[in-house]
């Protein structure tokens, strides 16, 4: 019997399983995956009793549509392949796709997932679109349908805008890296808005608008991005990014741009509001100026020196009408006082004439002539009479009958 050495007898192993497997679909769950700085993917296919190792070269991994994570049920395209330095077998991977899934459907809903916990489809963050833009830039096939169609929206609505087309591949390996590349140079040019979007077609012919590359460049934009991607049941990552999704790109033109005819519609109902808030406007302050002009002439100098001529003319009236009035009363009066005249002057003379006997009478009672006796005389201080008990000491008094006026001082006062 021929004894082989290891390396001899994996040999044998291994050309034979490569043989007898060249191609195999093997169905499985993936397991301890791992991504090397190669590009090589390492990971494990197992199933309730087994496992299988396998591997996935760079090559064939770049062609991946998804992610591949742990638990996810898979089928593998491959070859059975011996690693003889271990003996150990694997499956060289050609091709991976998910168990009851499209990869397409599958990484798109992965991609999805992931920038939704990033932030990227936050409302928040969406900025909005002038309502009239000067200057758009269209981010699509410079041949295309789909850029025919919005030039064409575009002159039949709004013709003052500047209009810049990026002409850039929108389907295939390449078509990624484009799109994202024309967002970034356009975002710098100052554009008021910037639509990215393509006509219709199948998942495959739109997925250039799924990948990660073109998401980051919409999400750093600061210019207002609009994606307008195949039809309207056609839902793509970048519609999700976008500060505005358009159904169609000839739709994304109308949402975008101001319609010329309603502008002039609306323009012509702004100059009738105009016109009748102008005429209300006027006829209000025709009647706040007629109101100020009679206010005015009721309270103006004309009028209040009319006014006061009519007050003077009336106190004039009444003034002649009181004086007239008096006259006649003081002529009547004058009358009646020329009757009473004389009789009031007798009465008047008489009364005083018996004042004055009365008064001479007062005075010559009370003359001293007519009061003195023998051994009495009048005593009076500062021309006035005063009683004897009245002086004190050394006072100064006069002593008077009605033949003798004598000045005399009081030496000495004691009381009987």
């Amino acid at each position: 019997m021929q004894t082989l050495s290891v390396s001899a007898l994996n040999e044998q192993i291994k050309s034979l399983l490569e043989t007898s497997f060249s191609r195999v679909f093997v169905e499985g769950e993936l397991s301890r995956i791992t991504v090397h700085n190669s590009g090589h993917i390492y990971f494990t296919l197992k199933d309730s009793t087994s496992t299988l190792k396998a591997v996935m070269f760079k090559g064939n991994a770049s062609k991946l549509r998804f992610e591949l994570k742990e638990g996810l049920k898979v089928i593998l395209d491959g070859a059975i392949t011996l690693y003889k330095p271990r003996g150990e077998y694997q499956i060289n991977c050609f091709d991976i796709q998910p168990a009851g899934h499209g990869a397409l459907a599958l990484a798109y809903e992965q991609l999805k997932q992931k920038l939704a916990s990033q932030g990227y489809f936050d409302s928040s963050r969406k900025k909005q679109l002038p309502k009239f833009p000067s200057r758009i830039a269209l981010i699509t096939s410079a041949t295309s349908a789909a850029l025919q169609d919005m030039l064409r929206v575009a002159n039949s609505r709004y013709r003052l805008l500047e209009i810049d087309v990026y002409d850039v591949l929108v389907q295939g390996d390449n078509a990624p890296r484009a799109i994202s590349n024309a967002i970034t140079v356009s975002d710098t040019k100052e554009y008021d808005i910037i639509i990215v979007g393509r006509g219709g077609g199948s998942i495959e012919d739109l997925w250039a608008f799924n990948e990660e590359v073109v998401a980051d460049a919409i999400f750093r934009a600061k210019t207002p991005i609009v994606s307008a991607v195949g039809h309207e049941i056609d839902w793509v990552i970048s519609d999700f990014v976008a500060d505005l999704r358009a159904p169609t790109p000839s739709a994304a033109m109308e949402m975008c741009l101001p319609d010329t005819n309603e502008l002039y519609q609306y323009l012509d109902s702004v100059e009738s509001q105009l016109n009748q808030i102008l005429l209300q406007k006027i006829f209000v302050k025709k009647q706040e100026l007629a109101h100020l002009l009679n206010s005015y002439s009721q309270h103006s100098l004309e009028k209040k020196i009319f006014q006061k001529h009519q007050e003077v003319k009336q106190l004039k009236d009444v003034f002649s009408q009181t004086i007239s009035f008096k006259l006649q009363n003081f002529s009547k009066e004058l009358q009646h006082v020329k009757m009473r005249f004389p009789h009031a002057i007798d009465s008047l003379i008489n009364l005083n004439l018996n004042q004055v006997l009365n008064l001479q009478k007062m005075l010559e009672s009370n003359h001293p002539k007519f009061k003195t006796k023998s051994g009495y005389a009048q005593i009076s201080k500062d021309s006035k009479v005063i009683d004897l008990s009245s002086l004190k000491v050394n006072d100064t008094f006069e002593l008077m009958n009605d033949k003798v006026f004598i000045s005399a001082k009081v030496m000495k006062k004691s009381n009987i």
